[in-house]
């Protein structure tokens, strides 16, 4: 079991009148992810409620407020209870035989142009022994083909276009392998978290990785390379990110700082920390 203490600090400035926020920030409450306790404050005079997405693990903060600084502060202790398997029998299942569950995430979606990938995805990886191998050749010549950079893409770029200019952040790396396993008839999701043993030089923040369908189950897959995937916990889950942002604003709005994102191991009797694995990951 991995026992993580996280830590969200949010800043917003409604410039005029009043501004809705919708904040996808709090770790789902899944079979392998329990929330043992939390807190969350909200400015004084702001109104909120939490919510929940249906059919689905999200959950959601509403937030009302007036011109102003809105200061979100979030914190939660959280366990995880990650699956490590082999990977000899992690075969690509037959798309007839998938549950009504995995199907949304066998087609294309707004940052996911599968569609537009099958000639390429087809000759790049259609020769290649199918399964968990075929997979991880996906993930890496993604890590190895797409550079990352902060200072190029935006959040409409998608994966055609990643692909196209081959650099990006977490979220491009994400989009271009969900894009092209579903080329390749593999169902793929998106999920947001926190990037969990980042480079020292990088500062902490939301993170975004990908779960591919194998066997009977989803496996935790990490283009972008940016952390420790067993140290992952889930706060979104989605098609591609146009389902799971961190924070929606509607109104006259704008971002006082950088959210402050913070994930950090507890040590106990019991526990473990994060560390790499070479078998197969899960903790859907």
């Amino acid at each position: 079991m991995i026992r993580l203490n996280v830590r969200f600090e949010l800043d917003y400035l409604v410039n005029s009148g009043q501004a809705s926020f919708i904040f996808n920030v709090q770790p789902a409450f899944t079979l392998a992810q329990t929330v043992l306790h939390e807190q969350l404050v909200v400015t004084d005079g702001a109104i909120w409620h939490e919510r929940a997405v249906p059919g689905s693990t999200n959950r959601l903060i509403s937030v009302k407020a007036a011109a102003g600084t809105l200061h979100m502060s979030y914190q939660a202790e959280v366990t995880l209870l990650p699956v490590i398997e082999g990977t000899e029998h992690l075969a690509e299942a037959e798309v007839s035989s998938l549950p009504d569950s995995v199907l949304p995430f066998l087609t294309p979606s707004r940052y996911c142009e599968s569609d537009r990938l099958l000639n390429f995805a087809e000759a790049s990886f259609g020769q290649l022994p199918s399964g968990y191998a075929r997979v991880l050749a996906i993930r890496d010549w993604v890590r190895s083909n797409v550079k990352y950079s902060s200072l190029v893409s935006s959040t409409r770029t998608s994966a055609v276009e990643t692909l196209t200019e081959r650099v990006g952040v977490c979220r491009d790396f994400a989009h271009v392998m969900i894009a092209l396993c579903r080329a390749m008839s593999i169902p793929a999701r998106y999920v947001t978290g926190t990037d969990f043993g980042a480079d020292p030089g990088k500062p902490p923040d939301f993170h975004a990785y990908v779960e591919v369908w194998l066997g009977q189950r989803w496996y935790i897959f990490d283009p972008s390379g940016m952390g420790i995937p067993m140290g992952y916990l889930r706060i979104g889950t989605g098609r591609d990110a146009a389902d799971v942002p961190f924070a929606m604003m509607f109104g006259d709005v704008t971002s006082e700082f950088a959210p402050l994102v913070r994930a950090t191991p507890v040590e106990g009797p019991g526990l473990m920390l994060p560390h790499h694995v070479d078998g197969a990951l899960s903790t859907a």
